[in-house]
């Protein structure tokens, strides 16, 4: 593919690659812009037909895997629910015993940590997808402006 590439079809490609960042300005810009770029200049150029699509699919695969972080995450939580209220000294179990109360506080009283958890989980895998993300966008924009294929990694192909 690299015999017949234009100039013209390389830096188109790697602009198409590179309009993914267009969401840090734009909401879902990182689908408009390109989808935009792409379907304007599918018909004329393979190249750009080809990096179009690659670009697409990345960005889908990522936003699914973003929404199944999301989804996982919520049971974690809601497990977490009901230990979030038991405050030790504060818990609603203590009510009845006003006249025995002890407010003697503790460190293992506050549990505050154990609820952050599928939150720092969660976070981390984000950070995960944000980081591959840009990663992977800046080697499709070298790669495609030197008239090579560059296939993005974990994708699902939805557009074929």
């Amino acid at each position: 593919m690299t015999d017949t590439i234009s100039k013209h079809e390389k830096n188109l490609s790697a602009i198409l690659h590179a309009s993914t960042f267009s969401k840090f300005f734009i909401p879902f810009g990182n689908f408009i812009v390109p989808l935009v770029l792409w379907t304007a200049n599918k018909n004329e150029y393979k190249y750009v037909d080809y990096n179009g699509k690659q670009a697409l699919n990345f960005q889908l695969s990522l936003l699914l895997y973003s929404i199944l972080i999301g989804i996982i995450s919520i049971p974690l939580f809601l497990g977490l629910v009901p230990n979030l209220f038991d405050f030790g000294n504060f818990s609603f179990g203590n009510l009845n015993h006003f006249n025995t109360m002890n407010f003697h506080f503790d460190s293992n009283d506050f549990r505050f940590g154990s609820w952050l958890i599928p939150f720092g989980v969660s976070g981390l895998l984000h950070g995960a997808l944000f980081a591959l993300n840009i990663v992977y966008t800046i080697l499709a924009v070298i790669k495609t402006n030197e008239g090579q294929e560059f296939s993005y990694p974990l994708t699902i192909n939805f557009i074929k």
